[in-house]
């Protein structure tokens, strides 16, 4: 499956080097990297144990259209609001988490507290899609001053395939053993698919003529609640009514090509 993914992004890259040669856009590519807390039905909502327990890593590359600049003449584009605040931007990335409960409910020596505190999960996911990001200050004016700043926001969607894991210290999963009742039957190995939205705030560095560096706080909500692989039945145990997301803090290096 994450091979397909890498060919739909080859695809898309196509499909905008097509648009590069009717419309006459140019194009950057960059490289992303970042710690990404995942926020799901492991550990205590609105815990601050949770939130730093639960944190894993994520890669990516990146490609933008920039709708202000001709590469192949070497000048502007027409001069209009969306060319000089606007981009889009296409992603194949990848983040991976380790999970585990945390919280007040593994505190203590009750069997329920040792069956929560010995189980473990884990999620990877490869997600590919597009965000249009939006720059309040001219994006011309930013290309053309070294040592400028540039924020943006941004809102997209992207398909996602993930991978979770589930399982426990103390032995196989549904047994009375190791799984407190409220996870009987709400665990899966079973990977899928699953659309979601991308938002994010940001800002560029213009660390040289051809070159940018950039900081990106994602929010990424799944519309599915088996992402994790844990989803005990929400009309029963209504605080894991929500569906799994994460937070993405970005470090990014992005290339202008000529």
């Amino acid at each position: 499956m994450p091979k397909n993914f890498i060919i739909t992004f080859l695809l898309l890259f196509g499909l905008s080097n097509s648009l590069k040669a009717q419309f006459g856009f140019s194009h950057e590519i960059g490289a992303i990297i970042g710690p990404v807390a995942f926020q799901s039905d492991y550990g205590e909502r609105n815990d601050f144990s949770t939130n730093m327990g639960n944190t894993g890593y994520g890669i990516g590359i990146i490609h933008y259209l920039n709708f202000s600049y001709k590469a192949e003449c070497n000048c502007y584009t027409p001069e209009t609001y969306f060319n000089d605040h606007f981009k889009l931007r296409s992603e194949l990335s990848y983040n991976k988490t380790d999970l585990q409960h945390f919280g007040r409910w593994v505190e203590g020596n009750s069997i329920g507290a040792q069956q929560l505190k010995a189980m473990r999960g884990s999620t990877a996911v490869t997600n590919i899609g597009m965000q249009l990001e939006f720059f309040p200050f001219s994006v011309r004016e930013f290309t053309a001053t070294i040592g400028s700043l540039a924020p943006f926001i941004s809102l997209g969607g992207q398909f996602s395939f993930y991978d979770p894991r589930a399982w426990s210290e103390l032995g196989p999963l549904n047994t009375p053993i190791s799984t407190p009742i409220k996870y009987y039957n709400a665990t899966t190995n079973q990977g899928g698919t699953v659309w979601s939205i991308v938002s994010s705030i940001g800002c560029r560095y213009k660390l040289t003529e051809l070159s940018d560096l950039m900081v990106d706080l994602r929010w990424q909500y799944y519309f599915s609640n088996w992402v994790d692989g844990l989803n005990p039945d929400p009309t029963i145990y209504t605080e894991n009514k929500a569906n799994d997301w994460n937070v993405w803090f970005n470090f990014g290096y992005i290339y202008y090509l000529q």
